[in-house]
C-alpha cells in the first residue's frame, strides 16, 4: 500500500469496558489494525482488565508499553484508546510521559458518562439491582476471557464496581483532578494540544435521526442498544453516541465530535456494519498520517 501510516513510534490500541483483542471471528478493532499495518504502521492491540478502574488498567497498560518498547526498540509509543481505554491511556501518559508520544481519545468519557450516572441511580451500591448487574458483568467478562485468542498470561483481575465508579461523572471528576493533562478548561472546548511533551487528540460520534440512517445500521444489533442507552442522557440528550456525550469526549485537539457513528461503530464493530456516510477505518488511517506529520 505505502507508508502513509508509518508513524515515528508504534501505535498501541487500548480497548474500553468489556474490551478484548480478538474473539473467534471477531476482533475488537475490526479491520482497523490490519489496514494500519498495510499502510506501514507498527500496530499493537493490547489487553487490559475488561472490568476494572482506569488506574488499575493504566498500570497494566504501562507494563504493556514497556514490553512493546523492549520488543521494538522504540523509546515511546502512540496510545489510541477507545471509551474507557482513553482514560487508561491518559493515566499512562500522566504517570510516564517519557514513554508516550501521543494520546488519542476515541469516544472517551473524559468528563464521565451519563449512562454510568443513570445506572448508579437505578442500581445504587448494595441494592439487589446492583448485585445482579455486577454478577452479570463479571459473568460476561469471564466468558470473553475464555474466548480471547492468543492471550497466554494469568487471568486479569475483574472489578465491575470499580469499573462503574470510574466512569461516572463523579468518578471521572476525581480522576481528572489527579490527571488533568489535555483537558479543556471550559465545557465543550479544546484542550491543550501538548502537555509534558505528549500530544493529545480526540474524536467522537453522535447518533443520527433514524430517518437518515440507511444501509448497515439496520443489521447492527448493537446500534439499537446504543439508541436505548441514549434515552438516559439529559445534559447531552440528542448529542451522544449512546454511551458518551460529544462534549464529554473532548480532549486535546478535537478532530471532530459529531461523526455519524455510535459508540461501537467508531471502532468498526458489528463486522463493519456502520451504515453509510463515514468509514471508521479511514479515520484511523487519516489519524496515523496526522501523527506522522506531527512527528509522532
Amino acid at each position: 500500500m505505502g507508508d502513509e501510516a508509518r508513524t515515528r513510534y508504534p501505535l498501541v490500541l487500548v480497548p474500553g469496558l468489556l474490551g478484548f483483542v480478538r474473539l473467534p471471528g471477531y476482533p475488537y478493532w475490526y479491520r482497523i489494525d490490519e489496514a494500519l499495518r498495510r499502510a506501514g504502521a507498527q500496530v499493537h492491540p493490547v489487553l487490559v482488565s475488561s472490568l476494572h478502574g482506569s488506574e488499575v488498567r493504566g498500570e497494566q497498560l504501562l507494563a504493556e508499553i514497556e514490553r512493546i518498547c523492549a520488543q521494538t526498540g522504540a523509546d515511546r509509543v502512540n496510545l489510541i484508546g477507545h471509551s474507557q481505554g482513553a482514560l487508561t491511556a491518559r493515566y499512562a501518559a500522566a504517570v510516564r510521559p517519557q514513554r508516550v508520544a501521543s494520546v488519542t481519545s476515541v469516544a472517551g468519557p473524559n468528563q464521565g458518562s451519563e449512562l454510568a450516572d443513570y445506572l448508579a441511580r437505578q442500581a445504587p451500591p448494595g441494592s439487589l439491582r446492583e448485585r445482579a448487574l455486577v454478577a452479570m458483568m463479571h459473568g460476561l467478562a469471564r466468558l470473553l476471557a475464555r474466548l480471547e485468542r492468543g492471550y497466554q498470561g494469568p487471568p486479569l483481575p475483574l472489578d465491575a464496581r470499580a469499573a462503574h465508579a470510574s466512569l461516572t461523572s463523579a468518578g471521572v471528576a476525581a480522576f481528572n483532578r489527579r490527571y488533568p493533562q489535555g483537558l479543556p478548561e471550559t465545557w465543550g472546548g479544546q484542550g491543550p494540544a501538548e502537555v509534558n511533551g505528549v500530544r493529545y487528540y480526540s474524536w467522537s460520534g453522535t447518533l443520527q435521526p433514524e430517518r437518515t440512517e440507511r444501509g448497515g445500521n439496520r443489521l447492527d444489533l448493537s446500534h439499537y442498544c446504543c439508541r436505548l442507552f441514549a434515552r438516559c442522557f439529559v445534559r447531552e440528550a440528542g448529542e451522544n453516541d449512546g454511551m458518551v456525550g460529544r462534549r464529554s469526549a473532548h480532549l486535546g485537539r478535537v478532530i471532530r465530535d459529531d461523526y455519524p457513528l455510535d459508540h461501537l461503530d467508531i471502532v468498526n464493530q458489528s463486522h463493519g456494519r456502520v451504515g453509510l456516510g463515514v468509514d471508521p477505518v479511514a479515520l484511523y488511517l487519516e489519524h496515523a498520517a496526522r501523527l506522522r506529520a506531527d512527528g509522532c
